[in-house]
């Protein structure tokens, strides 16, 4: 993991506001509206909803620093700044 205090900033930023969490790593879409909805709805599927999300974030980007490509999809996250691990691709790359 390159960089440990981006991760505690944000799960700390997370328990106590699970939409800016979100907002932080996945920007403002799908996921940020999915998770106030959640968040209204009662405060701990907010947090389930947010935390799932910084997992997946996090996860991919420690494996695309490590050069393993993830090719499956995380399922129900709808952010393409998530699935990529934060890694900006310019084009395709055909394998």
């Amino acid at each position: 993991m390159a960089n440990p205090i981006s991760a505690i900033l944000v799960v700390i930023v997370t328990i106590f506001i699970p939409p800016l969490g979100v907002f932080l790593i996945a920007g403002c879409g799908a996921d940020l509206l999915i998770n106030i909805c959640l968040t209204c709805l009662g405060y701990f599927p907010g947090h389930i909803h947010a935390f799932y999300l910084e997992y997946q974030y996090f996860h991919r980007r420690d494996q695309a620093r490590l050069g393993t490509i993830v090719q499956k999809r995380a399922p129900g996250v709808y952010s393409e700044n998530i699935q990529s691990g934060g890694q900006t691709s310019y084009g395709t790359v055909q394998a």
